[in-house]
Order: structure tokens, then C-alpha cells, then sequence
């Protein structure tokens, strides 16, 4: 069984949680069945702590404090637990839901924010059933899924390259620490690094033409995730027509005018419609509104 990718804020949430109490016993807890409704996806996952305190999600928030609770049989024991809820009767989803509590294992998360660090994808295993070796690993590259459980991948965070300073800066700052992605800022092209990885998104905003030109000759041959342009349609189409004239590769779609149409109007809306755009292109999402989607909105993971 596969899930879906792990919320890279949320697994760094967890790592940074627990590397603050190395020393302290931890249970994780993660969602590995949902049937009908559910507010989260299987592959969610909580940090407990000896308090009971918890870092990530499993639900709208109707059911950690029991999960957190629970966990601390798991915590003294080191016996892992296999949690069933249904939330048609108590909460506020119409389905059902299985939560694996598992004592955390320090090394799993130090292999974690190794790969983190390192912008390495990783490949997480959790064995919940029908085996003697319950709970969590990472895999290694050739290994399979293991029997009587799921695998998961875990991608490093989202890299967003802004070229140029202006107003929309510090929200798009903002927007991008909530979202736990990584923000490099830079002047001109010049600044810029000489290699990127897949999980890169650039916004070139200088308001200049010579530097978007330069800019952009840098970035469309990459073939990044997402390249957007700040300004308008026509200064986007002379660029274009430039780059072309210049014998530029364009491997990169480039979104311009940036942003989704939220009617944005100062820079801090501005920032909102920029990454709405990158998050709908990061998921393969359309941004259609939910009310008017005839399938299921968390589709399943082939």
C-alpha cells in the first residue's frame, strides 16, 4: 500500500520537536486506514511526548487527546497499539479511521533529518499488521514495501527562489515559513546559484526588464517545477520573444502573469495568489472550489 507524500512542515515539525528532547521517549502516532470521510489522509502522522503533548495532526483536532493519552501505554511499554475510531459517531468526519502507535526509535528520526538536510528524498516503510517486526523505517533505495504495511515518500521542503526585492517580499517570506518551505532571495541572475533540484520554485520580480531577461535566460532551460514572471501579459510576450530570438531552451513552463485570480490587489494578496499557484502546481491540483467537485477530495494513491 502506498500513501500519499508526508507533509514536509509536518515531518519537519516532528524532527525539530523531538531533537529539542533527544533524551525524552516519544510515541508516534499515524493514520494508516481511512474509510469514507476523514479529515486527513492515511500517512498522517503525531508526535506524543511524555506530557502529552503533540506536534502534527490526524484530524480536525477531535481525537489527539485520546490518541495522546493512549500513546502513554506505548511510551512505558514499548508495545505498539492499533487504534480504531469511528468518527460517524463521536467527530465530525462521516468514516472511519486507524491510528499504529509506535514508540518512536531516535534513529528514525535522525535518519530523517539527515535526508531533510541533504535534500534527499526518502522512502518511509510503517509495518502496522501481520508481521513480528512492527513500526517504522526508512528503506533503502532497492528495498520493497514491506508485507502488512505502507510505504511513503518523503521529499525535502519546497525551494522558492525570489529574484528581486519589493513589497510582496516579506509576505511571500511569511507564507513560505507557515508552509515550511525554504526561501533563497537574490538581486539579479548573477546571484544566483548554478544548480537547482526538482523541488525548486522561482519568481522572478525585479521590475526591470534587463534583469527578468537575464533572470529567466537562467531559469527556463532548468526545467523547474515552477517559474513565475511578476507583471503584465505584454511584458511577459517581449520576453518570451526575446529568449526565443536568443536561441534560449525553454524547459520550464513559465506562469506570468504570476498567481492565481483571487482578485489580489495589495502585496500581501498578491503573495497569497503567488503561492496558491506554486502549492495548486506542487500538488497537481486544479483550484477549483471543493463545492463544485464531483470525486472524493482526497483521492486515493495508486
Amino acid at each position: 500500500m502506498r500513501y500519499p507524500e508526508l507533509n514536509v512542515k509536518e515531518i519537519r515539525d516532528i524532527i525539530t520537536s523531538f531533537q529539542h528532547k533527544p533524551d525524552a521517549p516519544h510515541a508516534l502516532a499515524t493514520l494508516v486506514r481511512a474509510r469514507r470521510s476523514s479529515y486527513r489522509r492515511a500517512g498522517a502522522r503525531l508526535l506524543i511526548a511524555p506530557d502529552q503533548t503533540t506536534v502534527g495532526a490526524l484530524s480536525g483536532g477531535c481525537l489527539e487527546e485520546e490518541v495522546a493519552l493512549r500513546a502513554q501505554e506505548v511510551i512505558a511499554t514499548g508495545r505498539p497499539l492499533l487504534l480504531t475510531f469511528d468518527t460517524r459517531l463521536r467527530y465530525g468526519c462521516n468514516g472511519a479511521i486507524d491510528v499504529f502507535v509506535e514508540k518512536l526509535a531516535p534513529a528514525l528520526i535522525d535518519a530523517l533529518a539527515a535526508a531533510q538536510s541533504e535534500r534527499r528524498e526518502c522512502r518511509l516503510a510503517t509495518v502496522f499488521q501481520n508481521s513480528e517486526s512492527l513500526g517504522s523505517r526508512l528503506l533503502a533505495p532497492a528495498d520493497d514495501a514491506p508485507a502488512g504495511g505502507c510505504l511513503q515518500t518523503i521529499r525535502p521542503p519546497l525551494q522558492l527562489v525570489l529574484i528581486g526585492e519589493g513589497p510582496d517580499s516579506a509576505p511571500l517570506r511569511g507564507l513560505s515559513a507557515v508552509l515550511g518551505w525554504d526561501v533563497r532571495e537574490a538581486e539579479a541572475a548573477a546571484a544566483l546559484p548554478n544548480e537547482f533540484d526538482q523541488w525548486t520554485a522561482a519568481v522572478v520580480k525585479t521590475h526591470n526588464y534587463g534583469r527578468d531577461y537575464a533572470a529567466l535566460a537562467k531559469l527556463l532551460p532548468l526545467g523547474l517545477l515552477y517559474v513565475a514572471l511578476v507583471g503584465p501579459r505584454r511584458r511577459r510576450d517581449q520576453l518570451l520573444h526575446a529568449l526565443h530570438e536568443a536561441g534560449v531552451e525553454i524547459r520550464s513552463e513559465l506562469f506570468a502573469p504570476a498567481g492565481l485570480d483571487l482578485g489580489a490587489e495589495s502585496p500581501e494578496e498578491i503573495a497569497l495568489a503567488i503561492v496558491s499557484e506554486i502549492q495548486t502546481t506542487l500538488a497537481g491540483a486544479n483550484a477549483e472550489p471543493l463545492r463544485d467537485r464531483r470525486a472524493a477530495i482526497h483521492l486515493a494513491v495508486a
